[in-house]
């Protein structure tokens, strides 16, 4: 078996996570398209997001409590890697930065409010925010990773604790990604059969984080090698964004200072 690698941080080089990796890319590809000046990153992951979004601004800066993306970033003129934990974004002055991105982060952080009002220190007056997180009605599953997630009406409500002008917007899929999703979705509920006495709600999240990540690499990989030309064949073009919904997969949101 190839090396077990942790499905939460989304991989660009295991064919498994292309369905993921495909609507994550949407998200930077879009961002790009808005950026300017000096932009912050919070979430760095393996950063393919920084090569998408630094050379469209004059200064990048990307910041992770994980390393691993440092010689990618390094390879980037413009961009610079800080390792942090957050909140607070520790050592960064008040409005400093155009834009802050910060893309499937934010459901990892028990602070959120306390990062939502961080944010919107270091941002300059007029200064934007583009954030994605899952859409809660469209999960499968406990994730036991994530802290919490959102329905649309919560995240909109989050950041109006800081900002005032909010815009929702979400990522959804064409025909071939929903047969993806569904295939995945048939694949998930024969898993959860087995959870009798609903272990996946009463259980700690760090009991429950080891075999959640074994199993939804397993089963990535299972709708891999039963679904090869359908996984392989999804593109950033076959997900789009437009105004938030329920069937939206992740939330895609701008908020200006």
């Amino acid at each position: 078996m190839a090396k077990m690698q942790t499905a939460e941080r989304v991989s660009q080089t295991d064919p498994s996570d292309n369905y993921v990796f495909q609507r994550s890319l949407l998200a930077y590809h879009k961002a790009a398209e808005m950026v300017h000046g000096s932009v912050l990153e919070i979430g760095t992951g393996s950063g393919y997001g920084a090569t998408v979004i630094a050379p469209h601004c004059e200064h990048f800066t990307t910041i992770d409590k994980h390393q691993g993306a440092e010689e990618i970033i390094a390879s980037i003129p413009n961009a610079e890697y800080k390792d942090m934990n957050v909140p607070p974004l520790r050592g960064i002055e008040s409005d400093t930065y155009d834009f802050v991105v910060t893309f499937q982060v934010i459901e990892h952080i028990k602070e959120d409010y306390e990062l939502v009002k961080e944010i919107f220190r270091v941002l300059k007056p007029g200064g934007k925010l583009i954030i994605s997180t899952p859409n809660r009605p469209m999960s499968l599953t406990r994730n036991p990773w994530h802290v919490r997630e959102y329905s649309p009406e919560e995240f909109y409500s989050l950041l109006s604790t800081a900002f005032g002008k909010v815009e929702a917007a979400g990522v959804f899929g064409n025909p071939k990604v929903m047969e993806y999703y569904e295939l995945n979705k048939k694949s998930v509920n024969k898993i959860m059969r087995f959870d009798v006495f609903d272990l996946q709600h009463r259980l700690p999240a760090c009991v429950l984080q080891i075999p959640y990540d074994i199993a939804n690499r397993l089963n990535r990989r299972k709708l891999l090698k039963g679904n090869k030309e359908l996984t392989s064949s999804i593109k950033m073009d076959d997900y789009y964004i437009a105004p938030v919904g329920k069937e939206c997969f992740d939330l895609f949101y701008t908020a200006e200072k």
